[in-house]
């Protein structure tokens, strides 16, 4: 559904009024009563243009309860202690110990649309607050809010965060954890009068962090139960949390965490949040489904298809020899690689990880030609070039930190611990991020490099400006977010991909920068279902970094057959990381079937909808795409590990139009089940048709599988007669 315009009740300035938001099938209905900051009468379903929004706000005001306040109130977008809100207050800060409470009066509301800005101050406390809310056109609703100091003395701010409420019916809490190698791990817990509060103060997402918290109808999944869900679109130190009070009110909420004395505003001076997303639906898929239209509708969403990439990390590491490179590029190229990045190990003193992080030079003693023997290689077999990069560090051992050892982010008494022998370059200095900023030009230019894998493999410890010792990771992450805006400013064609020891920056605000994050640095196959499973709660495939390894993953040491590995990344941005030299012919020829095969289907894969099925058998895994057209889908059907009965039975095929029929094959080399298996499942081997109806709601029969194997299965519509 289209945006509609607003419906309204008249006030002045616009005080007073009821809001009316509608896109994609959501209502947000916003109320300012008596001046005070708007609170949500209704954030779900679309409640239609004849919606009674008087009616609504009538039947919406709180009991009066004992030992309440006399007035009842509902809890604002930005709530207030001085309302009597006993959770988290949406602005903390104070004067000197004053103003620690302030109480905003609305002075103007101004639609525009899709949204509503609201502007409000407290003379008293010397405060103005400028809101916004929204939603975009896929229903995503979007909060932002700035906080100025108009007083005559410094305001010191402790945070600010913004919250949507949530109805009674939401009793469940979904939310992910994770480590390295294992990111996006969920977690469930009953909702209760609680403050269940997600805080992140590794200076980056965190490969621990909940990209989205849910909370939602008990027993909710992918396809099954309303649910509510917010992400905070920043890559610094951050607060998400679910709160519900005991007068019964729950809210979902999220914005920066603020260290101690991080931000102070002087006279005149503003502080403006991250934006906070908001996403609901009936089940986990259509929550999903709204971040995904939303990324895909931005101007700098990768249009054309996402290039198989060749990173040489897990295949050579640090072992940087020209002709073993060579022989790599060749070999891809013969399987279909389009993009060969050059991994970790290329500047100089780099010969391990624990030095020379921050002298951005070609290492001359390994490369006396500098790369252009590799580049022009590489390109002269039809393929891109891309470089690892890991800009915001210096290691302990490099040229960089000798020659400026008060580059440090620090705290200024002493230095943090290391982490892989490095530190965190302080890029709140001017001078640092020039040099920076001159080094990446530098090598962009020189060997018109396509592709950054840009890196960050560490945590923010002691993160503060080393001239003045006051925690910094907020302008830290300011002035990252500005280095890549000039870089890419200087080079509109540049791609970029965010990785941070893996999966540990994965949020909307890197992804303004970025063309794609780095999932995990685990591809063992097996994990990898569940860490692109959970990270495409908030990204749509084509954003997912997936590449095929060798049989015996470097991280877990599992041995996985071409088939499971292949089809695992088939639902990503697919790469291949893998000493091609040591495979065998059969083993070249598999993966270049492979390799054309997400040539083929990118197109449509990286454009559909993700379906993912809920499976009673936890040790079956169903997840697919359907095209944007409805024309065909691609599910897999995947066996995590041996099932507790001997047939997994039917397995239900989600997300088609139910009145159009649907021939259903599998993918001819997609590791095929074995003859004996077609001989129990006769329809494997003639294919059969079945209505979107059927298919959602019967299922099909899929043939006992082997531990941590992929049944593919290719969906194409029929046409009406």
């Amino acid at each position: 559904m289209s945006t509609a315009p607003p419906v309204t009740a008249p006030a002045v300035d616009g005080v007073g009024r009821i809001v009316h938001l509608r896109a994609d099938g959501v209502s947000l209905v916003l109320r300012c009563k008596d001046s005070g900051l708007p609170h949500v009468l209704h954030w779900g379903a679309d409640l239609g243009p004849d919606a009674g929004l008087d009616a609504v706000a009538a039947t919406s005001v709180p009991a009066v309860v004992p030992n309440a306040t006399d007035t009842p109130g509902a809890v604002a977008v930005l709530p207030e202690h001085a309302t009597a809100w006993p959770g988290l207050p949406g602005l903390r800060g104070h004067r000197e110990g004053r103003d620690w409470s302030p109480l905003l009066t609305v002075e103007r509301v101004v639609e525009n649309g899709d949204s509503c800005r609201v502007h409000a101050v407290d003379a008293e406390a010397g405060l103005a607050l400028d809101l916004e809310v929204g939603l975009t056109p896929s229903g995503l609703a979007r909060l932002r809010a700035t906080v100025r100091n108009t007083g005559d003395t410094a305001y010191t701010l402790d945070g600010v965060v913004l919250a949507l409420p949530v109805p009674p019916r939401a009793t469940e809490l979904l939310d992910l954890t994770g480590r390295w190698g294992r990111e996006r791990t969920p977690q469930r817990r009953p909702f209760g009068v609680e403050a269940h509060v997600r805080d992140s103060r590794r200076g980056r997402t965190g490969s621990d962090a909940t990209l989205v918290l849910v909370a939602g109808e008990s027993g909710f999944g992918f396809r099954r139960g309303r649910v509510w869900g917010v992400h905070v679109a920043w890559s610094g130190n951050h607060r998400t949390y679910a709160e519900r009070v005991p007068t019964g009110e729950a809210v979902l909420g999220g914005g920066e965490l603020l260290l101690e004395g991080e931000v102070r505003l002087e006279p005149g001076e503003a502080y403006s949040t991250p934006e906070v997303f908001g996403s609901c639906g009936d089940g986990l898929d259509e929550l999903s489904a709204r971040f995904h239209r939303h990324l895909r509708s931005r101007p700098h969403h990768p249009k054309g298809p996402r290039r198989v990439v060749l990173n040489t990390w897990e295949a050579v590491y640090f072992d940087h020899d020209l002709e073993r490179l060579r022989a790599l590029a060749d070999r891809g190229a013969e399987v279909g690689a389009e993009l060969f990045v050059l991994d970790d190990g290329w500047f100089r003193n780099r010969r391990d990880d624990t030095a020379g992080l921050g002298d951005w030079h070609v290492d001359e003693r390994v490369w006396p030609d500098g790369l252009h023997p590799l580049v022009d290689h590489v390109r002269a077999q039809g393929m891109e070039f891309g470089l690892w990069v890991e800009p915001e560090m210096v290691s302990a051992d490099s040229d960089l930190l000798r020659n400026h050892p008060d580059w440090v982010l620090s705290t200024g008494g002493r230095r943090p611990p290391l982490v892989r022998g490095q530190h965190v370059l302080d890029l709140t200095r001017p001078e640092v991020r020039a040099h920076l900023l001159e080094r990446l030009d530098a090598l962009v230019t020189e060997y018109r490099i396509a592709y950054l894998k840009w890196d960050h493999n560490r945590d923010l410890v002691d993160a503060g400006d080393s001239r003045t010792g006051r925690a910094a990771v907020h302008a830290q992450t300011l002035a990252v977010y500005g280095l890549l805006d000039e870089l890419r400013r200087r080079h509109p064609g540049l791609e970029v991909e965010s990785c941070s020891s893996g999966g540990s920056r994965v949020d909307l605000g890197i992804l303004e920068r970025a063309d794609r994050v780095w999932a995990s640095d685990c591809i063992d196959a097996l994990d990898r279902q569940g860490i692109q499973r959970w990270t495409g709660l908030l990204l749509p495939p084509e954003l997912i970094g997936a590449h095929i390894g060798a049989a015996r993953s470097h991280t877990t040491g599992r041995v996985h057959d071409l088939d499971f590995r292949a089809a695992t990344a088939l639902f990503g941005h697919l790469g291949i990381e893998w000493d091609l030299a040591a495979a065998d012919p059969a083993e070249l020829a598999g993966l270049a079937r492979w390799v054309g095969f997400y040539r083929r289907v990118r197109g449509w894969l990286h454009r559909g909808r993700v379906v993912r099925s809920d499976s009673p058998d936890p040790a079956i895994l169903v997840h697919g795409v359907v095209s944007e057209d409805d024309a065909q889908a691609l599910f897999a059907v995947v066996a995590l590990a041996s099932g507790t009965t001997t047939s997994p039975g039917r397995v239900t095929l989600p997300g088609l139009p139910p009145d159009r029929r649907f021939t259903v094959r599998p993918v001819d080399h997609a590791g095929p089940p074995p003859s004996t298996a077609l001989v129990a499942v006769p329809w494997l081997s003639t294919g059969a048709c079945l209505s979107g109806l059927e298919l959602a709601e019967v299922g099909v029969q899929i043939p006992p599988l082997h531990p941590e194997q992929t049944l593919l299965l290719h969906l194409v519509r029929e046409e009406r007669a």
